[in-house]
């Protein structure tokens, strides 16, 4: 075992207070992707994918708090390393289980943990919209709580527990290492990730692709839902953005305005370009569309918030506003990938974008390379990771449903009972 990287600077009370504040409103962030992901499936599966949201909650944070907390590591705590080219090579964190030892952590330490816990239970939550309407509850829980186990805190330590990828700086002289504020890779690209490697496996819904090289529109039932998770997830982001620069960028307050207009015009900057994009394309804006540009925006913030001017943050969610519709109609015509809440652009992509973009407009000498080497990890490493550790996982838990349960719906065939029963029309009703 070795140390990992100094914490930063100590706390003062007014930080830790404000930082546990902002922590307290980003779970805003998980509602509203849990309402988009809702909204964007079907109606009959409605109920089935808002509890699947809170169970995905609730057993990540279960399973990180016995294990994967232990993996992850807190900021400042030892962890396991190994030499290679006379350099260490921290890959492990060294923590110990069941939360052991929390309490008497320091204030820094204890909130990054915090953090953690949002952190893994939002890239738990991303896949379960690309499987709706066809990904069993159970099977999803499973998947959630083999990534909070495993995955996520192997990578959580590796960039925000002083590991290897946060060390390149130091080892190599890479810029300041890689950086990671928001969660752009250790939530956003890895919950994308898992989305694709979940309808690889899972496969398209029954009636999506009738004939090859066809795709058939199956749109989300409720737009409202959707728009307004939109909003409600403006809100987390700000203050998971914030709370993030302070913990792992170790900004100082005077640079954290800066940080939350940036998140705002980087979303903004994507919901002007994608309402274009598709009046262009369509002759009337999406709305569905809208949204999730609006996702990319965001998404794409979360690396690089801290870090850019506010026109580089417009740049940026420019080019993801302009790519997400575009991906969208790849992703469906060209590759045939059914997913319905738009994650693997949104979260994978956009997340991609957002850690390149740190790069390319930081002032230091090497960290476009830094940024590249986190970005040929996440590609190389966490994606077949993933798909191996959930093709695994389908032979235990199989994650498709029964082809009778896809077509009465998720909420009869797993709950018993739909999200809208006034939809129903009952006998005593067609008589009066």
């Amino acid at each position: 075992m070795n140390p990992s990287v100094p914490i930063g600077p100590v706390f003062s009370d007014a930080m830790f207070a404000l930082t546990l504040a902002l922590l307290l409103l980003a779970p805003l962030a998980i509602a509203g992707v849990a309402l988009i992901n809702t909204g964007l499936g079907r109606s009959r599966s409605a109920a089935q994918a808002l509890l699947g949201n809170m169970a995905i909650v609730a057993v990540t944070a279960i399973v990180f708090a016995v294990v994967g907390a232990a993996w992850a590591g807190m900021a400042g705590s030892a962890g396991h390393s190994f030499q290679l080219a006379g350099k260490p090579w921290n890959w492990l964190g060294a923590g110990p289980l069941m939360l052991g030892g929390f309490g008497s952590s320091p204030p820094q330490a204890q909130l990054g943990l915090l953090f953690e816990f949002l952190a893994v239970a939002m890239a738990a939550l991303i896949p379960w919209g690309s499987g709706a309407d066809r990904w069993r509850l159970t099977a999803g829980c499973a998947s959630a709580a083999a990534l909070a186990a495993t995955v996520f805190p192997l990578l959580a330590h590796w960039v925000w527990g002083g590991g290897w990828l946060a060390q390149l700086g130091v080892n190599f002289g890479l810029g300041a290492g890689f950086l990671d504020g928001g969660g752009a890779a250790t939530v956003h690209v890895l919950g994308g990730f898992a989305a694709l490697a979940v309808v690889w496996i899972a496969g398209s819904r029954k009636g999506k692709f009738p004939k090859e090289g066809l795709s058939t529109a199956l749109p989300g039932h409720n737009a409202v839902y959707v728009l307004f998770g939109c909003l409600v997830a403006l809100v987390g982001w700000l203050a998971w953005n914030v709370a993030g620069a302070v913990l792992w960028l170790h900004a100082p307050l005077s640079a954290l305005p800066m940080t939350a207009v940036n998140t705002l015009l980087s979303a903004s900057g994507a919901l002007a370009a994608t309402f274009t994009v598709t009046h262009v394309r369509f002759g009337k804006p999406d709305a569905s569309m809208c949204a999730n540009g609006w996702l990319t925006g965001l998404v794409a913030s979360s690396a690089c918030a801290g870090l850019v001017t506010p026109g580089q943050a417009i740049l940026v969610g420019l080019v993801a506003g302009i790519a997400t519709p575009l991906l969208v109609e790849v992703m469906e015509l060209a590759l045939s990938i059914d997913d319905p809440s738009g994650a693997i652009s949104a979260h994978a992509v956009g997340g991609l974008w957002g850690l390149l973009a740190v790069g390319l407009f930081a002032p230091q000498a090497g960290q476009l390379m830094a940024q590249l080497v986190g970005i040929a990890t996440l590609l190389g490493v966490a994606l077949p990771l993933l798909y191996l550790l959930f093709w695994l996982l389908n032979r235990v838990v199989p994650f498709r449903v029964e082809a009778d349960g896809e077509r009465i719906g998720m909420d009869l065939h797993e709950l018993g009972g739909g999200a809208y029963p006034e939809f129903v029309i009952h006998r005593d009703e067609s008589y009066r």
